[in-house]
């Protein structure tokens, strides 16, 4: 059985990490270079960076910040934010990175998936997507969350694993920074439905919920921001908790 991964995620603002609630009301949650150190050494099996800003202002992520956390850690690393193309994805990769994110230019442009895969290999293509329940349909949104689109989360899923990505790294915007658990409903549905690893984000405040995370939403990892940030939760002790429920963890 593989073991199960946590992710700490640094959302990246004007070269600081910001954490909000339901994608708005942001706040400083510290240096990026730092944090990506401190969770390296605190156990940690994987880190995503996401410059969420960069869509949004059509501007590339900061590849400078990608060169100075790859030099810090010694754990897999996935940048996300901005990336449109074959040569954003080539720099990131030269730059440190490991795996990339992406999700607006997935949709815009689902031929990306197919051309990142045969160039750099499934592995390293994540494909992040951001969905909240409209009329009880988990429907998609770009931009940070800002644009709705016409695609049904379950249909998308199914969509870009055919594609060729690697992951699927499912945020429930309902869920995200209120702290009451993963959309573990959800999980579920796309784990039975595509082949490759669902990450889990949006919505952890306390170790049961990432408990929930994995027996019942069968998530492959799960992703957190806030509760890792604040010094909510401990790493080391989040794995004990889950080795004590059975749950397959990198100790």
């Amino acid at each position: 059985m593989l073991a199960k991964r946590i992710i700490p995620c640094l959302d990246i603002k004007n070269g600081r990490t910001v954490k909000g609630v339901n994608f708005v009301d942001l706040r400083d949650a510290g240096d990026p270079v730092e944090l990506a150190e401190i969770y390296s050494a605190e156990g940690a099996d994987e880190l995503v960076f996401l410059d969420i800003s960069a869509t949004e202002e059509r501007r590339k992520t900061l590849v400078n910040m990608v060169r100075s956390v790859a030099e810090k850690i010694n754990i897999p690393f996935t940048v996300g934010g901005g990336i449109s193309s074959v040569e954003d994805v080539e720099i990131l990769l030269n730059n440190g990175a490991d795996k990339v994110s992406i999700n607006s230019s997935a949709v815009k442009n689902p031929q990306l998936i197919n051309d990142l895969a045969q160039k750099f290999g499934s592995q390293c293509v994540v494909v992040a997507i951001d969905a909240k329940q409209i009329d009880g349909q988990w429907i998609v949104h770009l931009v940070g969350g800002k644009v709705p689109t016409e695609l049904n989360l379950f249909d998308w899923a199914v969509e870009v694993a055919e594609r060729g990505a690697g992951e699927i790294l499912f945020t429930s915007m309902d869920n995200d920074g209120t702290k009451n658990g993963f959309a573990n409903e959800a999980l579920a549905k796309l784990s039975q439905l595509v082949n490759i690893p669902i990450i889990a984000s949006g919505g952890a405040g306390n170790i049961q919920h990432f408990v929930d995370s994995f027996q019942e939403g069968k998530a492959d990892a799960a992703l957190a921001a806030s509760v890792f940030h604040f010094k909510e939760i401990e790493i080391k002790a989040l794995k004990q908790e889950l080795r004590n429920n059975g749950i397959e963890v990198r100790l």
